[in-house]
């Protein structure tokens, strides 16, 4: 243990933090925080409003006759109670994110403070177009950047998230299947067995059946599995692309050709486009429909279930089926397509599959993806790109002194780890996540892909130092040599210094609490 330059130790010695109790439940400043109904109290409110007086009753006899049933809290315990929980959260202010396959990178300020000018934040999406000249004329050079930096001559701005821009391209294959008059015949959607899982949910969606193609030793797509399985009866493939296993699909141009010369379409899940933005456009490989996460690659906060945005570039193939609405500047003047027939009328969306969503995309996350744009540059989407991937390769090579990499050579943008550095340690990849809490970060990917035994997927994003990277792999070194010295049990106990100890997640995805009762313990949290 050291000492400091009053002769105190630095340490916490033998009375550790797991072992030392407070009267309050406390740990200096993490502070133990119940739920507001069980430290409000139901026979007060935080605000005395008097009953009201005169005026008719416009209920129709549907008054409240019983208490509400809600704790009252005053307003410094409200606040303090919110506060209290939201320190209980990890963030990317706090330290690294190393959740691989969802890109949760440092989201710049600057784009925070362009979402919030007068004029964009706070637009009312009724609003008459005459009063928005310029938030659309800000969707229309989003729109214009994004289809330089794929290659796409279209691109629908609607999707409101990836799993909605992926149901926005499989419609727009199906349109053009029924404009072709095969949508009775072509049924089959291809799809690798790493696929992220919402792409065959949106192909069964949109009324294809799916079926898994394997991949090879190398964790890409095996193309001589795929042809095999090619035939008349194709509507398409489903393939990401840096795969989530973490690698550049190689063959990506011979599958497209393959498809095509099937007669199918080629969909890519652009989830991953933060790896090769600015350095590979998705449509010189053949692409027919990719949706962009800009919540992903252009620094959007997302997570918790949004906001997201999902913006879908399509070929010249599927582009006269892109949906309404989208953006038109005639004299000067910028305008919405609205409708169908309007569309058909212009020309340029003949047989738009139709409307995807009630209004146009989402406002805030497009101000923030144009401001990361205009401020990087294109050399600096370029670049961004290029650093994600040299610090998921530094991670890489750091940890394969200790852990088992699950393939040979580079990854792109995240890099892919699997349990055989565990084995006869008594240590399971969970046990390992666990223990990543009481050092501080959030876990990785656990468990996926599933192509994969044990997996731990690593993503660090290009917004990392080397110094927090060094960091980082430090503390997963010294837990794999921990594990690897037989020091299983105090693994099994992680986490230690979290607010609460290893959860019951099976029996929590079981049997959910969905309501609060004053008898109810929460014991699938001890």
């Amino acid at each position: 243990m050291s000492m400091n330059n009053q002769g105190r130790p630095t340490g916490i010695g033998e009375a550790t933090a797991s072992n030392v109790k407070t009267f309050t439940g406390n740990k200096a400043l993490q502070i133990e925080e119940g739920l507001s109904f069980e430290i409000g109290s139901y026979a007060q409110t935080g605000v005395d409003l008097p009953e009201p007086k005169g005026g008719a009753d416009r209920l129709g006899g549907l008054n409240r006759n019983n208490d509400i049933g809600l704790p009252g809290l005053s307003e410094p315990e409200t606040m303090r109670h919110f506060v209290r929980l939201s320190q209980k959260n990890y963030a990317i202010d706090m330290g690294p994110f190393p959740l691989g396959s969802c890109t949760m990178k440092h989201n710049p300020r600057l784009n925070e403070k362009m979402a919030r000018l007068p004029g964009f934040g706070d637009l009312h999406p009724l609003a008459p177009e005459s009063a928005v000249q310029g938030a659309l004329e800000l969707i229309d050079t989003l729109a214009f950047w994004l289809k330089e930096l794929t290659g796409m001559p279209a691109v629908a701005m609607s999707p409101k998230a990836g799993a909605h821009g992926e149901l926005c391209g499989m419609m727009a294959i199906k349109a053009a299947l029924e404009a072709r008059g095969e949508a009775g015949k072509r049924k089959r959607v291809l799809a690798p067995e790493s696929a992220h899982g919402t792409n065959p949910a949106t192909a069964v969606q949109c009324g294809f059946t799916v079926e898994n193609i394997p991949a090879d030793k190398t964790g890409r797509v095996d193309l001589e599995a795929l042809k095999a399985k090619l035939g008349d009866d194709i509507a398409g493939i489903m393939v990401t692309n840096p795969n989530t296993c973490g690698l550049f699909e190689r063959d990506i141009r011979a599958i497209a050709d393959a498809v095509h010369e099937a007669g199918g379409y080629f969909y890519c899940d652009g989830a991953n486009f933060n790896a090769i933005a600015g350095k590979v456009r998705p449509g010189d490989l053949g692409v027919d429909a990719m949706h962009i996460n800009l919540h992903k690659t252009f620094s959007t906060p997302h997570g918790g279930g949004g906001p997201g945005s999902g913006p879908t570039v399509l070929s010249e193939a599927l582009a006269p089926f892109a949906p309404v609405p989208y953006v038109i500047c005639e004299d000067g003047k910028y305008s919405l397509v609205e409708t169908r027939r309007a569309a058909k009328a212009e020309g340029e969306s003949a047989e738009s599959f139709g409307r995807l969503t009630a209004f146009h995309g989402q406002m805030g996350m497009f101000v923030r993806a144009l401001s990361y744009m205009m401020s990087h540059g294109k050399d600096g989407v370029r670049q961004a790109s290029e650093d994600a991937v040299l610090n998921a390769n530094y991670v890489l090579a750091r940890l394969k002194a200790e852990m088992t990499p699950a393939f040979e050579g580079h990854c792109m943008h995240e890099a892919l780890f699997d349990d055989r550095f565990l084995k006869d340690t008594g240590v399971e990849t969970i046990d390992f996540a666990k223990a990543m809490i009481d050092e501080g970060y959030h876990p990785m990917t656990m468990y996926f892909p599933l192509v994969v035994h044990g997996a731990m997927l690593i993503e660090p994003t290009e917004s990392e130092s080397k110094r927090e990277l060094d960091l980082f792999c430090g503390a997963m070194l010294s837990l794999a040599k921990r594990a690897k010295a037989g020091e299983a049990e105090s693994f099994k106990a992680a986490p230690v210094y979290a607010p609460r100890r290893r959860l019951d997640e099976t029996a929590a995805a079981r049997h959910p609490v969905l309501r609060w009762t004053p008898a109810q313990k929460a014991e699938a949290a001890e």
